[in-house]
């Protein structure tokens, strides 16, 4: 699965990969109904955050997003008719992942690199992660 740069690009490129998915498993020409959006926000150690996405037709699925919406609220996304703003602002900030290494994501930010007390430190301005004393 892709990480993209912004969180429409990721929902309309999970919706082009549930629709090829579905052609390849299914010989109705019928649209699929997905029942489960999944969703995972990452920033990486130079603070850019990119997103990941993805529609399954089952729910209790997941490969390696969070469940994010399901059923009618995860149709709308699919159809999309949702605000940008709000799943944003609806994200929880425990569920973001940091990396630490090329590839390797925890729910913590690295503090032992300078970019990542950089972006540990702007992260702290932002209030994602209240509490934490970085000079």
């Amino acid at each position: 699965m892709s990480m993209y740069a912004t969180l429409e690009e990721a929902v309309d490129a999970a919706r082009e990969e549930f629709l090829e998915s579905a052609q390849e498993t299914t010989d109705s020409d019928e649209t699929p109904v997905p029942e489960q959006f999944n969703l995972q926000k990452y920033i990486l150690q130079d603070g850019d955050i990119m997103w990941q996405a993805e529609f399954l037709s089952k729910e209790g699925e997941s490969i390696e997003s969070l469940t994010f919406r399901s059923g009618a609220a995860a149709q709308a996304i699919f159809d999309d008719d949702y605000d940008k703003r709000e799943l944003e602002e609806e994200w929880l900030e425990e569920s973001t992942l940091y990396e630490w290494d090329e590839g390797e994501y925890q729910h913590e930010p690295p503090l032992d690199t300078e970019e990542g007390e950089a972006a540990a430190s702007e992260w702290d301005d932002e209030d994602d992660y209240p509490g934490r004393d970085i000079d």
